[in-house]
This record gives structure tokens, C-alpha cells and sequence, in this order.
């Protein structure tokens, strides 16, 4: 069992484009930490994207492509982190199924993850087996190449709870194998959506994404939910639970600006379209590098497949190695 390497895992399903919520969430952290991790990884989890869109696997392929381009344009590194396609490591799929043996249904239908996810999605009992497994399948993401941080949204921390549980549990039973798994969340934990719900979805349609133009940041930020209150300039502003502030605190970089910004609001005088368009350049000073570059990189897709193609040939050979190891801990390395 490795103690001392800091490998670095972490992932997207391709499910759509991807958002500020990603960015805050956990692209910032991924990209910073593969300057400082001994190994990085980043798999696009076409399997587990599977498990709500069973019905539209075109809707999956087509935005393989399309999330890859999003954290190359974010500043990802193929020559610093393996970006692999999980599909492709039936490794994984091996893990999974013995790691199964190590969780009960009791324990899944706990995970606030899960319950969150398939009130979302609007399960009830009849929530597929695949979506319910998911916490496992994602253990066996993390740790078939021995991963040690994943980087991720507030949301996805009792994965790693259960991720933990079943370190101990396989450790317990076959031997020291896996090492616990630390989550690393960004400085924005949960960006709420454009129109003030607690998150920024694809499925929710209120998301701003990293590919959207000036055109598409205007107008979604001014339909941003402000106070419902504030009709005319002059009224009293709340700036608790109004988007444009709440968006402007994280990425503003004039801190003091926005708060005397929100002392202005607050006290009459400034109008929602004032601090509306300030929140449009600050967000598009953001986004146009990204969508620039993403734009340019769009135009070589098979330069794109090419970096998956390789990162997935080393990820294989990650999961041989550690495949080796649990057949033999789990006795079943007959031949």
C-alpha cells in the first residue's frame, strides 16, 4: 500500500457542457493540483453518466468531447494530469462488483447524495439499481489507481464518506490495500443557480456555462433573481439571498467595491440593472479567455480523442497493476 504519494483524481460526467459551478467547485482545485500532485488523473465518467441516460447513450458520447474541452480550456495539462474515458478501464468494472460485496442497500439509500440526486431526478423506489450503485462504482473510480485527494463540489462529499467505509472494510478483510481517500472542496463549496435555487445545474437550466457568449452571460444575468422587493432605484436593497451579490462576492475581484456596493443597495439608490451589468464584465472578463481557447481547441476534435486515447492507455496499465494486487488480497488470482 503506497503511504506517501498525493494522487490526485477526479472527474465529470458527460451529461452536457460544463458551468461555474464546476469551475468554482472543483476545476480550480484540479488544475492547481496538478502542478503539486505526484500523479493526476481525470476521467470522464461515461458509465456513471449511463446510469440516468441509459435511454440516450448518444447524448453521453457526444459530450465526451465536449466536457474535455472544458478543463483543457480551464488550463487541464495532458502532459501533467492523464485524462482517460472510464468505459474504457473495465478494471473498474471488476472493482465495482467486488466492492459491492462490501455495502449494503440500507447504507446506499442513506447517502444524502444519492437521496438528493433521485428526488431530483424524481425516483422513488423505482430508482435503477445502477443510479442507486453509484457510490460504489465511484469508489472503484478513485481507487483503482490509488488515489489519495479528489477534488469536489460540497455535494459530493459523502461519496468519499463511503468511499472511506469501504477502504476500511476491504482493508480489514483482505489486508492494507487502499489508503483513505481525502476530499478537497473549492473555495465556493455550492454556487447557487441564476434564478437563486441552493445549486447551478445542467438538468436545472440555470446554469451559466464556460462556452456561453457575452450574449448568453447578459442575458442570463439580467434575469438574475435580486430582492423581488427592490422595484425602484430608490427602495431599500437586501443583498442577503440576491444572486448578482452573492455571484459578485465570488468573483469580483474588488472586494471593496462590492462592499460599497452593497452599503449603496442597502441604503436606496442603486438600481438592479446598475450592479447587474457590473456582474456581466466581471463574469465575461472570466469566461472569455476560456471560450476562446475552448473555441480554438474545438477545432482539432481529433487532437482531443487523441490525448483520451493515450491517457486511458496508461490509466489501463494503473489498473492492471492494482488489479493484480486485489485478486491476490481477495484470493482469487487462480492463474
Amino acid at each position: 500500500m503506497v503511504k506517501d504519494e498525493k494522487i490526485v483524481l477526479t472527474g465529470d460526467r458527460p451529461t452536457g457542457k460544463l458551468h461555474l459551478g464546476h469551475f468554482v467547485g472543483s476545476i480550480q482545485n484540479r488544475v492547481k493540483l496538478q502542478n503539486e500532485a505526484d500523479k493526476s488523473f481525470y476521467m470522464i465518467a461515461d458509465i456513471q453518466a449511463l446510469t440516468s441516460n441509459a435511454d440516450n447513450p448518444k447524448k453521453v458520447r457526444d459530450n465526451v468531447l465536449e466536457v474535455a474541452l472544458d478543463n483543457l480550456a480551464c488550463g487541464l495539462d495532458p502532459k501533467k494530469t492523464t485524462m482517460f474515458i472510464q468505459s474504457e478501464i473495465p478494471e473498474i468494472a471488476e472493482l465495482t462488483v467486488l466492492f459491492l460485496n462490501l455495502v449494503t442497500l440500507a447504507r446506499l439509500k442513506r447517502n444524502p447524495t444519492v437521496k438528493d440526486e433521485m428526488k431530483d431526478k424524481g425516483y422513488g423506489e423505482d430508482v435503477p439499481a445502477g443510479f442507486l450503485m453509484h457510490p460504489i462504482s465511484q469508489a472503484a473510480d478513485i481507487l483503482f489507481c490509488k488515489s489519495t485527494i479528489v477534488p469536489v463540489g460540497e455535494d459530493q462529499k459523502p461519496m468519499i464518506e463511503q468511499t472511506n467505509e469501504i477502504v476500511d472494510d476491504f482493508n480489514r478483510f483482505y489486508g492494507e490495500t487502499f489508503n483513505h481517500v481525502k476530499h478537497l472542496v473549492g473555495n465556493t463549496p455550492r454556487l447557487v443557480g441564476i434564478d437563486g435555487s441552493s445549486k447551478m445545474g445542467k438538468s436545472l437550466n440555470n446554469a451559466i456555462y464556460l462556452s456561453d457568449s457575452y450574449e448568453e452571460i447578459s442575458k442570463k444575468v439580467m434575469d438574475m433573481y435580486t430582492d423581488p422587493n427592490h422595484i425602484h432605484v430608490e427602495d431599500r436593497g437586501k443583498v442577503e439571498g440576491n444572486v448578482v451579490f452573492t455571484y459578485l462576492d465570488i468573483f469580483d475581484e474588488d472586494k471593496k467595491e462590492v462592499s460599497e456596493l452593497k452599503k449603496q443597495y442597502e441604503k436606496g439608490g442603486l438600481g438592479d440593472v446598475v450592479i447587474k451589468k457590473r456582474l456581466i464584465e466581471v463574469l465575461e472578463k472570466l469566461i472569455k479567455p476560456i471560450r476562446e481557447k475552448r473555441e480554438k481547441l474545438a477545432e482539432n476534435p481529433k487532437a482531443i480523442m487523441k490525448i483520451l486515447e493515450e491517457g486511458t492507455m496508461y490509466a489501463k496499465k494503473i489498473a492492471k497493476e492494482t488489479m493484480l494486487e486485489v485478486r491476490k488480497a481477495v484470493k482469487i488470482d487462480y492463474f
